[in-house]
């Protein structure tokens, strides 16, 4: 696989990581996912503008400081120390090789933020995504979401994404 990753020092980027197997373990291992979060941005600071957790995967809107790129450095932090303590479930021998306890998809989605309109973009996709999928039935209903957070810095009204014209604008958005 040629896969080559777009580095852009201070970039702002989206991501989706996914639980190997869609596992869902990340609502049910939150407060450890928040730890896990806290230590990546101690060891190797990053703002967090947006983020869900769903029970399989995530996505998170970051911004990386002036001059750093290296996200997947952050990302692989992140994935240790939420899977540290886990029951392993290795699978493969190559995940046995890698030390890896298959809890996470090796690879992660990610998107450099091109502008002002990316960047709602992914922003609306991040908060209406437990609505898509069904968890809920609006954003402000599920407490794994920075949606509140966003309300309180006036980024959104609290009922955003309660009419069904937010349901079609967010359902011409496809990152997964």
């Amino acid at each position: 696989m040629d896969y080559r990753r777009f580095y852009q020092p201070g970039g702002s980027y989206f991501f989706t990581v996914v639980t190997e197997r869609r596992q869902p373990l990340l609502v049910d291992h939150i407060d450890r996912l928040r730890v896990a979060f806290r230590h990546g941005m101690e060891q190797y600071p990053f703002s967090i503008d947006g983020i869900v957790v769903l029970p399989d995967h995530l996505h998170t809107l970051w911004r990386l400081p002036d001059g750093d790129a290296d996200f997947s450095r952050r990302w692989m932090v992140i994935k240790r120390k939420f899977s540290a303590g886990l029951k392993a479930e290795v699978t493969s021998t190559s995940q046995k090789l890698k030390r890896e306890k298959g809890v996470w998809q090796r690879r992660f989605w990610e998107h450099c933020i091109r502008d002002e309109a990316d960047w709602n973009q992914h922003m609306d996709y991040i908060h209406y995504n437990p609505v898509k999928h069904g968890y809920c039935t609006t954003p402000a209903d599920w407490p794994y979401s920075s949606f509140r957070r966003s309300v309180e810095w006036g980024l959104y009204p609290a009922d955003w994404g309660a009419s069904p014209l937010s349901k079609l604008l967010c359902d011409e958005l496809e990152f997964e």
